[in-house]
Protein backbone atom coordinates (compact mmCIF):
# COMPACT_ATOMS: atom_id res chain seq x y z
CA UNK A 1 0.00 0.00 0.00
CA UNK A 2 1.54 3.55 -1.33
CA UNK A 3 1.72 5.77 1.72
CA UNK A 4 -0.88 7.92 2.04
CA UNK A 5 -3.69 5.65 0.59
CA UNK A 6 -6.60 5.10 2.82
CA UNK A 7 -7.24 1.54 4.05
CA UNK A 8 -9.72 -0.49 1.81
CA UNK A 9 -12.15 -1.93 4.16
CA UNK A 10 -13.37 -4.17 1.62
CA UNK A 11 -9.97 -6.04 2.23
CA UNK A 12 -10.16 -9.15 3.73
CA UNK A 13 -9.12 -9.81 7.05
CA UNK A 14 -8.36 -13.05 9.14
CA UNK A 15 -10.61 -13.93 11.54
CA UNK A 16 -10.68 -14.91 15.13
CA UNK A 17 -12.40 -18.51 15.18
CA UNK A 18 -13.67 -17.87 18.62
CA UNK A 19 -15.38 -14.79 18.12
CA UNK A 20 -16.35 -14.80 14.60
CA UNK A 21 -20.31 -15.79 13.76
CA UNK A 22 -21.65 -16.52 10.54
CA UNK A 23 -24.67 -16.00 8.97
CA UNK A 24 -25.65 -18.79 9.02
CA UNK A 25 -24.98 -18.58 12.89
CA UNK A 26 -26.91 -15.36 13.72
CA UNK A 27 -30.49 -16.95 11.92
CA UNK A 28 -29.99 -19.75 14.35
CA UNK A 29 -29.42 -17.49 17.29
CA UNK A 30 -32.66 -15.73 16.22
CA UNK A 31 -34.59 -18.81 15.28
CA UNK A 32 -37.48 -20.25 18.16
CA UNK A 33 -34.84 -22.74 19.39
CA UNK A 34 -32.31 -19.82 20.03
CA UNK A 35 -30.16 -20.32 23.38
CA UNK A 36 -31.32 -17.64 26.10
CA UNK A 37 -29.69 -14.05 26.49
CA UNK A 38 -28.90 -12.51 29.89
CA UNK A 39 -31.68 -9.47 28.57
CA UNK A 40 -34.62 -9.84 30.90
CA UNK A 41 -38.07 -8.94 30.16
CA UNK A 42 -39.39 -5.83 30.61
CA UNK A 43 -40.39 -5.17 34.12
CA UNK A 44 -44.25 -4.26 34.86
CA UNK A 45 -45.38 -1.03 36.34
CA UNK A 46 -45.60 -1.54 39.99
CA UNK A 47 -49.36 -2.30 41.18
CA UNK A 48 -51.43 1.02 42.59
CA UNK A 49 -51.34 0.91 45.87
CA UNK A 50 -55.11 0.15 47.76
CA UNK A 51 -54.70 4.14 48.96
CA UNK A 52 -54.22 5.46 45.50
CA UNK A 53 -57.03 3.09 44.41
CA UNK A 54 -59.35 4.60 47.33
CA UNK A 55 -58.52 7.80 46.83
CA UNK A 56 -59.05 7.75 42.79
CA UNK A 57 -62.56 5.49 44.18
CA UNK A 58 -65.54 7.36 42.75
CA UNK A 59 -67.16 7.80 46.21
CA UNK A 60 -63.98 9.69 47.52
CA UNK A 61 -63.78 11.68 44.43
CA UNK A 62 -67.39 12.64 44.49
CA UNK A 63 -66.73 13.70 48.24
CA UNK A 64 -64.03 15.97 47.13
CA UNK A 65 -65.54 17.50 44.18
CA UNK A 66 -68.22 18.76 46.59
CA UNK A 67 -66.01 21.22 47.95
CA UNK A 68 -66.61 19.01 51.54
CA UNK A 69 -65.58 21.83 54.11
CA UNK A 70 -67.65 24.34 52.91
CA UNK A 71 -70.14 22.21 52.83
CA UNK A 72 -70.51 20.73 56.12
CA UNK A 73 -69.71 24.07 57.99
CA UNK A 74 -72.46 25.95 56.19
CA UNK A 75 -75.09 22.91 56.78
CA UNK A 76 -73.74 22.74 60.41
CA UNK A 77 -74.66 26.37 60.99
CA UNK A 78 -77.85 26.41 59.63
CA UNK A 79 -79.30 23.61 61.48
CA UNK A 80 -77.35 25.42 64.46
CA UNK A 81 -79.27 28.40 63.59
CA UNK A 82 -82.40 26.33 63.50
CA UNK A 83 -81.98 25.03 67.10
CA UNK A 84 -81.34 28.15 68.31
CA UNK A 85 -84.41 29.72 66.84
CA UNK A 86 -86.48 27.07 68.39
CA UNK A 87 -87.07 24.57 66.23
CA UNK A 88 -87.40 20.67 67.20
CA UNK A 89 -84.12 18.48 66.65
CA UNK A 90 -85.57 16.89 64.10
CA UNK A 91 -86.30 19.57 62.07
CA UNK A 92 -82.94 21.07 62.24
CA UNK A 93 -81.78 17.15 61.20
CA UNK A 94 -84.24 18.04 58.13
CA UNK A 95 -82.37 21.21 57.75
CA UNK A 96 -79.17 19.84 57.70
CA UNK A 97 -79.21 17.10 55.40
CA UNK A 98 -81.04 19.15 53.11
CA UNK A 99 -77.99 22.27 53.32
CA UNK A 100 -75.64 19.54 52.65
CA UNK A 101 -77.26 18.41 49.53
CA UNK A 102 -77.59 21.84 47.96
CA UNK A 103 -74.09 22.76 48.68
CA UNK A 104 -72.92 19.74 47.27
CA UNK A 105 -74.54 20.83 44.21
CA UNK A 106 -72.75 24.04 44.24
CA UNK A 107 -69.90 21.99 44.64
CA UNK A 108 -69.72 20.00 41.84
CA UNK A 109 -71.32 22.22 39.34
CA UNK A 110 -68.78 24.41 39.94
CA UNK A 111 -65.91 21.89 39.68
CA UNK A 112 -67.62 21.36 36.17
CA UNK A 113 -67.59 24.61 34.93
CA UNK A 114 -64.48 25.23 36.23
CA UNK A 115 -62.93 22.07 34.83
CA UNK A 116 -60.56 23.50 32.08
CA UNK A 117 -59.30 26.34 34.13
CA UNK A 118 -58.53 24.03 36.92
CA UNK A 119 -56.56 21.96 34.47
CA UNK A 120 -54.54 24.63 33.10
CA UNK A 121 -53.95 26.20 36.46
CA UNK A 122 -53.34 22.65 37.70
CA UNK A 123 -55.17 23.48 40.50
CA UNK A 124 -54.76 21.38 43.55
CA UNK A 125 -57.87 18.61 44.93
CA UNK A 126 -59.82 19.03 41.66
CA UNK A 127 -60.53 15.58 40.68
CA UNK A 128 -62.40 16.35 37.40
CA UNK A 129 -60.09 18.73 36.07
CA UNK A 130 -57.42 15.98 36.88
CA UNK A 131 -59.23 13.32 35.13
CA UNK A 132 -59.88 11.23 38.61
CA UNK A 133 -63.65 11.67 38.04
CA UNK A 134 -65.45 11.40 35.09
CA UNK A 135 -67.58 14.73 34.23
CA UNK A 136 -70.20 12.57 33.01
CA UNK A 137 -70.54 11.19 36.99
CA UNK A 138 -70.44 14.00 38.42
CA UNK A 139 -73.52 15.36 36.17
CA UNK A 140 -75.06 12.37 37.29
CA UNK A 141 -74.68 13.00 41.21
CA UNK A 142 -75.86 16.60 40.24
CA UNK A 143 -79.34 15.45 38.58
CA UNK A 144 -79.53 12.90 41.54
CA UNK A 145 -79.06 15.58 44.25
CA UNK A 146 -81.19 17.87 42.61
CA UNK A 147 -84.12 15.33 42.74
CA UNK A 148 -83.24 15.02 46.39
CA UNK A 149 -83.07 18.57 47.32
CA UNK A 150 -86.41 19.32 46.19
CA UNK A 151 -88.64 17.21 48.59
CA UNK A 152 -85.90 17.78 51.28
CA UNK A 153 -86.55 21.43 51.01
CA UNK A 154 -91.00 21.31 50.70
CA UNK A 155 -90.84 18.94 53.44
CA UNK A 156 -90.42 21.58 56.12
CA UNK A 157 -92.82 23.74 54.41
CA UNK A 158 -93.77 24.86 50.81
CA UNK A 159 -92.89 28.55 51.27
CA UNK A 160 -89.67 27.81 53.41
CA UNK A 161 -88.51 25.16 50.25
CA UNK A 162 -88.78 27.91 47.76
CA UNK A 163 -86.95 30.16 49.65
CA UNK A 164 -84.02 27.40 49.90
CA UNK A 165 -84.28 26.49 46.58
CA UNK A 166 -84.16 29.93 45.12
CA UNK A 167 -81.14 30.63 47.16
CA UNK A 168 -79.85 27.63 45.81
CA UNK A 169 -80.85 28.49 41.93
CA UNK A 170 -78.66 31.86 42.70
CA UNK A 171 -76.10 30.43 43.85
CA UNK A 172 -75.57 27.92 40.61
CA UNK A 173 -76.33 31.74 38.28
CA UNK A 174 -73.24 33.21 40.31
CA UNK A 175 -71.17 30.23 39.06
CA UNK A 176 -71.97 30.85 35.58
CA UNK A 177 -72.38 35.54 35.80
CA UNK A 178 -71.36 37.90 37.36
CA UNK A 179 -68.31 36.16 38.66
CA UNK A 180 -65.65 37.65 36.59
CA UNK A 181 -66.67 41.16 36.92
CA UNK A 182 -67.09 43.69 39.90
CA UNK A 183 -70.77 42.73 40.77
CA UNK A 184 -69.24 39.29 41.75
CA UNK A 185 -70.77 39.74 45.28
CA UNK A 186 -74.27 40.03 44.10
CA UNK A 187 -74.95 36.15 43.73
CA UNK A 188 -73.46 35.65 47.57
CA UNK A 189 -75.21 38.26 49.08
CA UNK A 190 -78.75 37.49 47.61
CA UNK A 191 -78.44 33.78 47.67
CA UNK A 192 -77.27 34.20 52.00
CA UNK A 193 -80.27 36.35 52.23
CA UNK A 194 -82.83 33.80 51.32
CA UNK A 195 -81.61 31.75 54.51
CA UNK A 196 -83.29 33.51 57.15
CA UNK A 197 -86.57 33.35 55.28
CA UNK A 198 -85.96 29.58 54.92
CA UNK A 199 -85.54 29.01 58.26
CA UNK A 200 -88.53 31.07 59.76
CA UNK A 201 -90.83 29.83 57.90
CA UNK A 202 -89.79 26.49 58.36
CA UNK A 203 -91.69 23.59 59.81
CA UNK A 204 -93.11 20.25 60.07
CA UNK A 205 -95.17 18.93 57.30
CA UNK A 206 -95.20 20.16 53.32
CA UNK A 207 -97.98 22.46 54.58
CA UNK A 208 -96.20 23.93 57.51
CA UNK A 209 -96.17 28.21 57.53
CA UNK A 210 -94.21 30.08 59.54
CA UNK A 211 -93.83 33.92 60.16
CA UNK A 212 -91.11 36.20 57.65
CA UNK A 213 -87.75 36.81 59.35
CA UNK A 214 -86.63 39.66 60.73
CA UNK A 215 -85.56 42.45 58.32
CA UNK A 216 -82.70 43.05 60.31
CA UNK A 217 -81.59 39.42 59.93
CA UNK A 218 -81.71 39.32 56.16
CA UNK A 219 -79.08 41.97 56.12
CA UNK A 220 -77.05 40.57 58.39
CA UNK A 221 -76.79 37.41 56.57
CA UNK A 222 -76.44 39.34 53.15
CA UNK A 223 -73.30 40.84 54.62
CA UNK A 224 -72.31 37.14 55.66
CA UNK A 225 -72.29 36.18 52.20
CA UNK A 226 -70.16 38.86 51.01
CA UNK A 227 -67.73 37.91 54.03
CA UNK A 228 -67.74 33.91 52.21
CA UNK A 229 -67.22 35.24 49.37
CA UNK A 230 -64.11 37.50 50.14
CA UNK A 231 -62.77 34.47 51.80
CA UNK A 232 -63.72 31.47 49.02
CA UNK A 233 -62.10 33.56 46.56
CA UNK A 234 -59.21 34.43 48.03
CA UNK A 235 -57.44 31.48 47.36
CA UNK A 236 -57.65 31.88 43.58
CA UNK A 237 -56.72 35.20 43.25
CA UNK A 238 -53.44 34.28 41.66
CA UNK A 239 -54.71 32.24 38.85
CA UNK A 240 -58.14 34.57 38.44
CA UNK A 241 -55.87 37.34 37.58
CA UNK A 242 -53.78 35.61 35.43
CA UNK A 243 -57.29 34.80 33.12
CA UNK A 244 -57.76 38.25 33.55
CA UNK A 245 -60.96 38.29 35.60
CA UNK A 246 -61.89 41.68 38.13
CA UNK A 247 -64.17 40.48 40.43
CA UNK A 248 -64.11 42.81 43.75
CA UNK A 249 -61.87 40.80 45.96
CA UNK A 250 -59.38 40.71 43.37
CA UNK A 251 -59.23 44.68 42.85
CA UNK A 252 -58.99 44.80 46.74
CA UNK A 253 -56.39 42.00 46.53
CA UNK A 254 -54.50 43.70 44.47
CA UNK A 255 -54.33 46.96 46.07
CA UNK A 256 -54.00 45.43 49.96
CA UNK A 257 -52.32 41.97 48.92
CA UNK A 258 -53.45 38.55 49.93
CA UNK A 259 -52.16 38.57 53.09
CA UNK A 260 -53.88 41.74 54.34
CA UNK A 261 -57.39 41.01 52.12
CA UNK A 262 -57.08 37.58 54.17
CA UNK A 263 -56.94 39.22 57.67
CA UNK A 264 -59.51 42.07 57.12
CA UNK A 265 -61.77 39.57 55.70
CA UNK A 266 -61.22 37.10 58.42
CA UNK A 267 -62.11 40.07 60.77
CA UNK A 268 -65.11 41.22 58.32
CA UNK A 269 -66.90 37.85 58.75
CA UNK A 270 -66.36 37.36 62.27
CA UNK A 271 -68.12 39.98 63.37
CA UNK A 272 -70.63 39.52 60.69
CA UNK A 273 -71.60 36.28 62.72
CA UNK A 274 -71.10 38.03 66.36
CA UNK A 275 -73.61 40.60 65.07
CA UNK A 276 -76.29 37.83 63.46
CA UNK A 277 -75.60 36.02 67.24
CA UNK A 278 -76.56 39.26 69.00
CA UNK A 279 -79.45 39.56 67.01
CA UNK A 280 -80.79 36.38 67.32
CA UNK A 281 -80.37 36.51 71.04
CA UNK A 282 -82.53 39.87 71.10
CA UNK A 283 -84.75 40.62 68.33
CA UNK A 284 -85.16 36.85 67.11
CA UNK A 285 -85.38 34.71 63.55
CA UNK A 286 -89.11 36.37 62.94
CA UNK A 287 -90.99 38.83 62.79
Amino acid sequence: MAPGQLHDDTEPRPEDPETSETSEDLEVSEGPGAPETDESPETPAPAVGWRRRALDSTPVTLIQAAHPRQAVATAVVLAAAALASGRPGGEAAIVLATVLVGQSILGWHNDLVDRERDAAHDTARKPIAQGRLDAGTAWYALIIAVLLVIPLSISVGVTAGVYYLASLVMGLLGNVVLRRGRLSFVPWMVSFALLPAYLSHGGYGGGAEGDPPQVAMVLGAALLGLGVHFLRAIWGLVEDDLDGWTYFPLVLGRRLGATKLLAWSTGYTAAVVGLLIILGSTIGLRQ
